[in-house]
C-alpha cells in the first residue's frame, strides 16, 4: 500500500516541501518547492519574515492539491530555539527574533549572575550554554521590556505555532523543546523554576507532545484557501536535527553521528541523559529524541565559515562552485599550515569572514591564507580537527565504544571533508543519506500512521531506501594530523 506525507523542512538559510511516498519498506521523496528566507534587519534588531514562512507550507498545499494529490498527513521540522510569541486572540504579535540577533550576546552571563548559577542550569536542563538559547532570547526579551513577551498568551516554538496556524491546537513538540534551555530532561517538562526567574507562567507554552503525534487536522479556512483536504497535522521531531537523526541508518548501536551542514552537531544516541559536573564543563548538550532517546551532543561550527567565504567571492566576481574550490585545494602545497579555531567567538557573525580569519592567522602567529584554496584548506582541515578533539571528549562520556561515525545532511556530500574526518578519527566514516532531515520527517508521519511502529523499523526502511558512501581512513596518515592537532589544542579560543 502506498502513503504519501507532505513534509516542510525548513533551514536558517533556505527551506522546502517534500512529498515522501512510503510503499512497502521503501521510501521516496520528492522536493515540491524550495524558497529562501533572508533574515530580516529592522531597527537594531534582526527577525524572521514569519508570514512568508507560513505562506510557502500554503502554498505547497495549495500545489499538491491542484495535482489531484492529497497526502495522508502534513508535518513540520524547523532549526531550533526561536519562538513566536502569540496574544490573546491567537494571532502572532510580531515576527520571531532571529537566533543571530545581538540582543543576547552578552546575556548568559548577566542570567547567570542575576537569576540562577549555570551548574543549576545545567543540572536542571543538560544543556550546552549558547548565548542565542531560548531561555537567553526571553531573558533578553525581558530585560529589554520587549512589548510582545509582555502581552504574550503563548510562546511556541516555531515548529509548533505553523502547525498552530494550521490546524488551531497549541502544542509544544518535545525535541524542539529540549533545544530552548527550558526542558527538564528527567521530568520531560518545561522546568517550573526557570520560568520563576522570566518571570513567566507556566502554562505560557502549550502542552508538551512527543514525535509522530497527530494534532490535529488543518482548518475549514486552510483548506478553503488551498483547496486541500482537512488532512492531519502531525508533530514530527520539530527540531531539524532530531528528525535527521531518527533517519541514521545504522545497523549497529555503537555509532556516533555528525550531522553537517551550516551548523555541525556531533553526538550519540543514548536512553537516559548524561548530566554530571564533567559535561556540564565540557558543555555538552542533551536534546529530546524519539523513542524515549536522549541526543547526547555538541554544537560546533559547520560549513557557516566557507558558506560567508563563497559569498564574499561571489561579490568579488570570484568562481564559488565548489568543483573549482577544491581543484585549488587540491595544488595548496600545504593544506595543514595554518588552521583556525572554527567555533572562536571572532567567526561568529564578522561583517566579513575573509578578514576575520585573516587577523585571527595574524593574532595567532600563523601564515595568513592568501588564495581561495588555502582558505578553503585552513576552513576543512580545521573543521576536522575540531571533529577529532569532539569525538574524543564525547567517547568520554559514552557509555559504549563508538565504533563508526555516520554523517548526515549537506555535508555529507563534501567528499574531501569526510575522508579527512576518517582520517584524523582513524574511524570509518559512513555518507549519506543528504536527506535526513526530509526522510526523518516522512518517517515519522508513517508512524503516527502506523505504517511503521518503531524507530528501528523507520531506519530499516531507509537502510533499504538510499545509497550510502563509506570513508576507511589512511592509517598512513596519522601522524601528520597528530601534528596538526597538537598545534590546533593551544589555538586561541
Amino acid at each position: 500500500m502506498k502513503h504519501q506525507f507532505l513534509a516542510v523542512d525548513l533551514g536558517a538559510t533556505s527551506g522546502r516541501t517534500v512529498l515522501g511516498t512510503v510503499t512497502g519498506d521503501e521510501v521516496s521523496i520528492k522536493e515540491l518547492s524550495r524558497f529562501g528566507h533572508d533574515i530580516v534587519s529592522m531597527g537594531n534588531h534582526l527577525y524572521w519574515d514569519f508570514p512568508h514562512l507560513y505562506n510557502e507550507i500554503e502554498k505547497a498545499l495549495a500545489m499538491l492539491a491542484a495535482q489531484g494529490i492529497t497526502p495522508t498527513s502534513i508535518g513540520i521540522d524547523t532549526w531550533g530555539v526561536d519562538i513566536v510569541c502569540f496574544g490573546s486572540d491567537g494571532l502572532p504579535l510580531a515576527n520571531p527574533f532571529s537566533y543571530r540577533d545581538p540582543h543576547t550576546t552578552d546575556e548568559p552571563m548577566r542570567y547567570f549572575n542575576e537569576c540562577m548559577p549555570s551548574d543549576r542550569v545545567y543540572d536542571l536542563t543538560g544543556i550546552q550554554v549558547m548565548n542565542f538559547n531560548t531561555l537567553f532570547q526571553l531573558s533578553a526579551m525581558r530585560r529589554d521590556g520587549n512589548s510582545s513577551l509582555a502581552a504574550a498568551k503563548r510562546i511556541m516554538f516555531l515548529p509548533d505555532a505553523l502547525s498552530y496556524l494550521l490546524c488551531g491546537i497549541e502544542v509544544t513538540e518535545y525535541t524542539i523543546a529540549s533545544t530552548s534551555q527550558l526542558l527538564n530532561p528527567n521530568t520531560r517538562k518545561i522546568e517550573p523554576q526557570l520560568l520563576k526567574t522570566l518571570g513567566l507562567e507556566a502554562d505560557i507554552f502549550p502542552p508538551l507532545v512527543m514525535p509522530a503525534t497527530v494534532i490535529g487536522r488543518l482548518t475549514p479556512a486552510v483548506s478553503r484557501r488551498t483547496g486541500m483536504a482537512q488532512i492531519p497535522v502531525i508533530s514530527v521531531a520539530g527540531h531539524d536535527t532530531a528528525s535527521a537523526v531518527a533517519a541514521i541508518p545504522a545497523t549497529e548501536k555503537g555509532f556516533a553521528y555528525l550531522s553537517s551542514g551550516t551548523w555541525s552537531l556531533m553526538g550519540i544516541e543514548v536512553t537516559n541523559p548524561i548530566i554530571n559536573d564533567d559535561s556540564c564543563v565540557a558543555n555538552f548538550t542533551n536534546e529530546g529524541g524519539v523513542d524515549g532517546t536522549t541526543r547526547f551532543l555538541k554544537n560546533i561550527c559547520g560549513m557557516w565559515l566557507l558558506e560567508c567565504c563563497r559569498n564574499e567571492w561571489e561579490q568579488q566576481g570570484l568562481p564559488t562552485d565548489f568543483d573549482t574550490l577544491f581543484a585549488q585545494f587540491d595544488a595548496v602545497e600545504d593544506p595543514m599550515r595554518t588552521i583556525i579555531f572554527p567555533d572562536a567567538a571572532d567567526f561568529a557573525s564578522p561583517v566579513s569572514m575573509l578578514e576575520a580569519i585573516r587577523n585571527y592567522c595574524r593574532n595567532s602567529n600563523q601564515p595568513v591564507p592568501q588564495t581561495q584554496g588555502e582558505f578553503t584548506a585552513c576552513i576543512l582541515v580545521s573543521l576536522a580537527l575540531r571533529y577529532r578533539q569532539v569525538m574524543g571528549m564525547m567517547s568520554k562520556f559514552s557509555p559504549f565504544p563508538i565504533e563508526r561515525l555516520h554523517i548526515i545532511g549537506g555535508g555529507s556530500r563534501n567528499h574531501r571533508l569526510n575522508q579527512m574526518t576518517a582520517d584524523v578519527l582513524q574511524m570509518p566514516v559512513v555518507a549519506g543519506p543528504v536527506e535526513c532531515t526530509a526522510l526523518g520527517n516522512v518517517m515519522l508521519q508513517a508512524k503516527a500512521a502506523g505504517v511503521v511502529a518503531t524507530l528501528d523499523q523507520m531506519r530499516q526502511v531507509i537502510r533499504k531506501s538510499v545509497e550510502l558512501k563509506e570513508f576507511t581512513p589512511a592509517y598512513d596518515a596519522k601522524a601528520k594530523w597528530d601534528e596538526a592537532y597538537s598545534r590546533f589544542l593551544v589555538l586561541p579560543k
